[in-house]
């Protein structure tokens, strides 16, 4: 439950350091690459494995970092075009929408079982999500361009269930800072073969804004993503439980984080998804 509730507090912080992104006026893509950067050198300093490079392309999840690295730069940056084109809500319902693909690979591949309450607590806290993400407020102008919210679903799914399937087949206890770690530094190198490619192009303007927000956002991603595999790892809930607990927690934390530091307005429709939700957590729960 401390693995839970600690990867719950480092989306929440994420989700802050990106909100400031804006305020700054901090290129995402730039400081995506820093931070990946960062949350690999974070990885470094706390890791008890040896980092020899043999060793590491002959562990049996060196290819699922490969493609979680490009998974997760690939994602984040369609979340950002979502947002900047169809509205922060529909990039967050989208994120936390793709709970489906982790809680229906559960049942196919580990057998796990669902109960009729557990299925109307799931289907409840989808409903919840998009109420308490829904603003009043016309943010969602261009919802007919459905790409990149389609993008970010399958992104944020792909990540959730390759990181349970990882973790239950491939990734010993003993190797998860090493596992986080060598999945950062994939990320990176993806990130900056798309920084090349872009700066030959002449798209890119550097700014050492992006490189304070990348180095503000790397310390949290690393222990969001390292708390989310040993929350993985614990076995405390099954996979449905568990990751639909993890996704409304971030939403519900993240709102509130957003009305009490951003005076964000809250809407009787997001209240009653608020409302929705913690009912939701119950019924999955019980």
């Amino acid at each position: 439950m401390i693995y839970l509730l600690l990867s719950i507090v480092f989306n929440a912080v994420l989700f802050v350091i990106i909100k400031l992104f804006a305020r700054f006026n901090i290129d995402a893509l730039q400081a995506l690459v820093v931070n990946y950067f960062v949350a690999f050198l974070v990885g470094l300093f706390f890791l008890d494995n040896s980092l020899a490079p043999k060793e590491i392309i002959s562990h049996d999840w060196f290819k699922g970092s490969i493609l979680l690295g490009f998974v997760f730069i690939s994602t984040f940056y369609a979340t950002t075009l979502t947002s900047q084109r169809n509205g922060l809500s529909v990039a967050s319902v989208a994120s936390k929408m793709s709970v489906i693909i982790p809680i229906s690979l559960g049942v196919i591949l580990y057998n796990e079982s669902l109960g009729f309450v557990k299925i109307i607590g799931i289907l409840l806290a989808l409903i919840a999500v998009y109420f308490t993400s829904k603003k009043e407020t016309g943010e969602v102008q261009n919802a007919n361009n459905l790409l990149f919210p389609v993008l970010v679903f399958l992104g944020a799914g792909t990540i959730d269930a390759s990181l349970k399937y990882l973790q239950t087949y491939h990734v010993p206890a003993n190797q998860i800072g090493l596992f986080s770690t060598v999945t950062f530094f994939c990320a990176f190198s993806v990130g900056v073969l798309t920084i090349l490619f872009l700066t030959i192009r002449g798209e890119i303007k550097f700014s050492g804004r992006n490189i304070l927000g990348g180095i503000a956002l790397g310390l949290p991603n690393y222990f969001s993503l390292y708390y989310l595999v040993k929350m993985l790892e614990a076995k405390a809930f099954q996979s449905a439980t568990l990751f639909t607990i993890h996704n409304i927690s971030i939403v519900l934390v993240s709102t509130f984080v957003g009305i009490l530091f951003f005076k964000e307005k809250i809407s009787l429709r997001n209240a009653f998804g608020i409302g929705l939700a913690l009912f939701a957590l119950y019924l999955v729960t019980y």
